[in-house]
C-alpha cells in the first residue's frame, strides 16, 4: 500500500473514532495532513466524517490545486493558513465538538487564552488558546485572523464555532483535539468553582519538557 492510500485510510478511521463518540456530527469538521510533496489530504467538503470513502478524500497538490478525490472542504483555506505558520505540524483537526463550542460561546472568556490551565495533559497538547473572532464559515478572512495566530499556537477557538488543532502527526492532532474538548467539559463544570490551576511555573516546566508541534 502506498503511503497515501495509507493515509488516506488513517483520515478515515480516525474520522469514524471522532463520530461515533459524539465529538462531530453531520457534515461538520475536517481533517487534513501534509504530504512529504507539500500538498495535503483533506476530507472532503459537505462529508461526514463518520462515513468517509477513503478514495473520495481530496489531495490538493502545494498550491491547494485538486489533483484526485473530491472537491476539498470549503474550509480548506483554515488549514492551510494554519500550514503555512507551522511546517513543523503534519496535520490538523477541525471540530464543532460541544463543549469546546459552549467555550467559545461564552462572553467573558480570557481571548487570550480562552482555557486555564487546569491539568498537565491539556498544557501539554494545547498550551494556550486563543480565540479568532467571529467570522461567517467559509469567509477567507477567517484564514488570515487564523494565520496571525497559529505561529505562536497549535490550536485556536473560532468564537461561535469550534477549534482548530495542530499536530505533529494525524494522532498528535486527534489526540490534542479530544484533551481540548475534554478540558472544555471540566472548565464548564468549574467555572463557579474557582478551581486550583496550575501554577505559571508548573505550566512553563510542563512546556520545556514537552514541546509541541
Amino acid at each position: 500500500m502506498s503511503k497515501i492510500n495509507s493515509l488516506r485510510d488513517d483520515i478515515t478511521r480516525y474520522g469514524k473514532s471522532l463520530f461515533d463518540r459524539g465529538l462531530t456530527m453531520g457534515s461538520s469538521g475536517n481533517i487534513s495532513v501534509r504530504l512529504d510533496d507539500g500538498g495535503w489530504l483533506m476530507t472532503p467538503t459537505n462529508a461526514c466524517l463518520g462515513w468517509l470513502d477513503p478514495a473520495r478524500i481530496s489531495q490538493l497538490d502545494r498550491h491547494g490545486q485538486l489533483v484526485a478525490g473530491d472537491p476539498p472542504t470549503k474550509e480548506s483555506f483554515l488549514h492551510q493558513a494554519m500550514y503555512g505558520e507551522r511546517p513543523q505540524s503534519g496535520a490538523i483537526v477541525h471540530l464543532h465538538s460541544t463543549h469546546s463550542v459552549a467555550v467559545s460561546c461564552l462572553p467573558d472568556v480570557d481571548p487570550n487564552n480562552c482555557i486555564p490551565s487546569l491539568t498537565a495533559y491539556y498544557v501539554m497538547r494545547v498550551g494556550k488558546l486563543p480565540l479568532v473572532p467571529y467570522h461567517i464559515p467559509g469567509d477567507a478572512s477567517l484564514g488570515d485572523a487564523v494565520k496571525g495566530l497559529a505561529g505562536q499556537h497549535s490550536a485556536v477557538l473560532l468564537a461561535n464555532h469550534g477549534p482548530v488543532v495542530a499536530g505533529k502527526s494525524l494522532e498528535a492532532a486527534v489526540y490534542a483535539t479530544e484533551e481540548l474538548e475534554e478540558t472544555a467539559k471540566l472548565f464548564l463544570l468549574l467555572r463557579d468553582q474557582n478551581p486550583r490551576c496550575l501554577t505559571d511555573d508548573q505550566v512553563r516546566e510542563l512546556e520545556a519538557r514537552f514541546p509541541r508541534s
